[in-house]
């Protein structure tokens, strides 16, 4: 342990780049119950819902604030045809999905079904294009379905389908693993598809497409050095993107190899470690993908995008292995967490993330009870709703200073991960202590603005395997933190073992 107090110093004045609300974005993909039990039930259903959407999902994201929702895919995405899924629902075509369960889906929620949750949700949609399977006619006409107002055969015919206005639709992905499931293209032959599809996907009347070019797995930093130097000249102040405008990549967690990935709730304090540690990896992930792309980019005019991030664990005894539905507990939270401070500081290059997936599927912000209908929200889910004054606002660079730390393997290990943002008059600082037995006591070393009054949460469990259940829904879920005293340099939080903590502050 360090001789003096571990320190977080923080200049309140000096307010850095945009924290968009993205980063906190979201994924639904047709795998499991994500879509079908999860957030459809059907106008038919006992349980309450609004046009067979679920109520309480709608109302418990809402809550939080959800800013964006991915869709259809995922894997699933480059097999989906949209006008499979418009039209009167009993008369819309089956298919097989292939890849999650090798099960029939029928097609009852689809375009119309996802525009109608996202206004529900009031969250931006982004809508995963079909490459691997798909024609280029194909996305160019579901983009002219869902935007145009006139009277084009698309528009035309999203009208014959009940929908006499155009939606928004901000943010159009190119493909998903364009490497693997999305058709294992080479990076070289992904970067030409990826500016032909882009060309034709178009902006229609006042509505502006961003559109997001599949990437890279992990550290495959030669997949997005291609896709960059596939644009035409980014170095000029004026010069501007072209036929896409940013580009993904994703990275899972988990303690494990892809053929035993570990357990969501038996696990050992090595293991708890372990997967933190790669949870924090994502901040060299993000770093080393953002040089390749200053490289070409200098003026960062091209975005960078996480939409699959999360844990990935062995799915729950007695479960389809092919509906990848884990529990989510305390760890995972904490998981959450670490990835929040790591967006925070690449806040001038990554303007979107979406953790996998929303609903049943990996780490879930809700589960829900196939047989009773009950629903659980789970720590992740108390993670993001803490987070919320984060969004858009202006990132604060921390320095920690002292930090005990431990060894995640044969590797040394900091236990406490912060990150802040500033608006006008308030800021949040997000305190994470990532040790499993070790409380700690904080300094917040505030500087150049009057802390005139703050409040704080905290979301922690007696177990390091706690998380919740229909029988204990409340096993982990955020309580008023009275442990923040003055201090003469700002203030002083205690931090307990594994706990996340947030101290709202306001300002002069």
């Amino acid at each position: 342990m360090p001789s003096t107090a571990p320190t977080a110093v923080i200049d309140l004045d000096l307010p850095g780049p945009v924290v968009s609300r993205h980063v906190y974005g979201h994924f639904a993909e047709h795998l499991g119950r994500c879509i079908y039990g999860g957030f459809w039930v059907g106008e038919d259903s006992p349980v309450p819902n609004v046009r067979g959407i679920r109520t309480d999902v709608v109302q418990a994201l809402r809550a939080m604030h959800i800013p964006n929702l991915r869709w259809p895919g995922g894997c699933f995405a480059d097999d989906y045809h949209w006008r499979d899924g418009i039209g009167p629902r009993d008369q819309r075509p089956r298919m097989v999905n292939s890849h999650w369960g090798d099960v029939v889906e029928d097609n009852s929620f689809g375009t119309h079904e996802f525009m109608d949750l996202c206004e529900l949700l009031g969250a931006d949609p982004y809508v995963s294009g079909n490459i691997g399977s798909g024609s280029v006619r194909e996305m160019s006409e579901w983009i002219e379905y869902l935007t145009r107002g006139d009277d084009s055969p698309m528009a035309a015919l999203r009208r014959s389908n009940g929908r006499d206005e155009p939606w928004r639709v901000p943010f159009w992905g190119l493909g998903n693993e364009a490497w693997g499931c999305g058709g294992h293209l080479r990076a070289e032959q992904f970067a030409s598809m990826a500016r032909q599809y882009g060309t034709y996907v178009r902006n229609h009347g006042d509505n502006t497409v961003y559109r997001i070019a599949a990437g890279a797995a992990e550290d495959d930093y030669h997949w997005t050095e291609t896709l960059m130097r596939s644009f035409d000249d980014l170095t000029g102040p004026d010069s501007r993107p072209g036929p896409f405008q940013a580009i993904s990549f994703h990275y899972y967690t988990m303690t494990g190899s892809w053929g035993d990935k570990g357990s969501a709730t038996r696990f050992t304090t090595d293991e708890w470690y372990l997967a933190l540690s790669r949870a924090a990896h994502v901040d060299e992930l993000l770093t080393r993908h953002s040089t390749v792309m200053d490289r070409y980019d200098p003026h960062q005019k091209v975005g960078l995008v996480l939409d699959e991030w999360g844990t990935w664990w062995n799915v729950e005894p007695g479960t389809n292995p092919g509906f990848l539905y884990q529990q989510n507990g305390l760890r995972d939270a904490l998981v959450a967490a670490v990835h929040f401070d790591a967006f925070h500081r690449h806040a001038d290059r990554l303007v979107m993330a979406n953790i996998a997936q929303t609903v049943n599927v990996l780490q879930a912000m809700i589960l829900t009870d196939p047989d009773t209908g009950a629903l659980v929200l789970t720590p992740t889910y108390h993670v993001f709703e803490m987070n919320t004054a984060h969004h858009d606002a202006h990132a604060l660079t921390v320095h920690l200073r002292d930090v005990p730390t431990t060894h995640a393997g044969d590797r040394p290990f900091p236990t406490i991960s912060a990150s802040a943002t500033v608006t006008d008059d308030t800021a949040l600082v997000s305190l994470s202590n990532l040790h499993a037995q070790d409380a700690t006591t904080l300094v917040l070393d505030l500087r150049g603005r009057d802390v005139t009054g703050h409040t704080a949460r905290i979301l922690t469990a007696p177990s390091l395997e706690s998380h919740n259940t229909p029988a204990a829904p409340t096993a982990v879920a955020p309580t008023t933190h009275d442990g923040v005293r003055p201090h003469p340099r700002g203030l002083q939080v205690d931090l307990p073992a594994h706990a996340y903590v947030t101290v709202s502050l306001d300002l002069a």
